[in-house]
């Protein structure tokens, strides 16, 4: 995986070594080459050999990254053999406890009635965050003010504070903020509600079809033997339903979730497809 040690990345990463070696009886360990938002591994494993022992926990981020570079070295959807789905994230629309705010609609209502007056925060420019306000304003024809800080508590504290208006964020981060009263969780970016908040409305209830999740996926080199692959993938796919990986997968704010290698691949592909068409849209410079 290519995210620091200690993430979200590396703990599900080690959770599905766990399970591959409890059902495979073959230890799988866990190797960290981090860099250029996990870019370093995903080109690693893309030019090892596809036999098998060296598979790759690649997120949402890697969609991103097919959208946001001008170039990689590596193909981010064809280089790769695509196992299954661990878990979707989805990100939580949020505001102010003290905002007239209330909905989605009420958000849509506003910054339609005066374009470019409210604004949203998120992690930093390219991220999935900032690509899923872009979506949104393309989604309901509005137009919004983008505030993008360098990650840490910023973004959701400026929010609470009323300084920003609108804050794009992870379940996680989100839900402790509204279960202490400073946050009004507005909606959720997956198609339907999700457990972790079950009260919030899916943004889709107001705007039909609006999914934005990010996820994370395992896969293997480009030219994977059949056999191999539908090997790992049964193995992947008993791991992922474990009540004990589901619950771990809860706290980290994402929803259990596994897929055949077809649906995986078909998954990646059309989250490539979807931010390259946001980002060319909003005008995104690409790095």
């Amino acid at each position: 995986q290519g995210f620091a040690v200690g993430g979200n990345a590396d703990t599900i990463a080690r959770l599905v070594a766990q399970g591959l070696s409890e059902e495979l009886g073959q230890q799988f360990l866990v190797e960290s080459r981090t860099g250029a938002g996990g870019n370093i591994a995903s080109d690693f494993v893309a030019k090892s050999a596809p036999d098998g022992y060296g598979l790759v926990l690649l997120t949402g981020g890697h969609a991103v990254s097919a959208a946001m570079y001008k170039a990689l070295a590596f193909d981010p959807q064809n280089d790769f053999k695509w196992l299954s789905l661990v878990s979707v994230f989805p990100f939580v629309i949020g505001t102010s406890i003290d905002s007239k705010i209330k909905t989605i609609a009420d958000l849509i209502a506003a910054a339609r009635n005066e374009p470019d007056k409210l604004s949203f925060s998120s992690v930093g420019v390219g991220t999935t965050q900032h690509l899923a306000g872009e979506l949104l304003q393309a989604t309901a024809k509005i137009k919004m003010l983008h505030i993008p800080y360098r990650g840490g508590g910023a973004p959701v504290q400026d929010v609470i504070t009323g300084r920003v208006d609108i804050l794009f964020d992870s379940v996680t981060v989100s839900r402790a903020q509204v279960a202490g009263g400073k946050l009004r969780a507005l909606g959720v970016t997956s198609t339907s509600r999700i457990p972790q908040l079950p009260d919030v409305p899916a943004v889709a209830e107001t705007l039909p079809g609006f999914n934005v999740t990010s996820w994370a996926a395992i896969a293997a080199p480009a030219g994977l033997p059949a056999e191999i692959a539908n090997r790992l993938h049964a193995a992947i796919a008993r791991t992922v339903a474990r009540p004990d990986v589901g619950k771990r997968l809860f706290d980290l704010g994402g929803i259990a979730t596994s897929s055949t290698p077809e649906e995986t691949a078909t998954h990646v592909a059309r989250a490539i497809a979807t931010w390259k068409r946001v980002v060319e849209q909003a005008k995104i410079p690409k790095q």
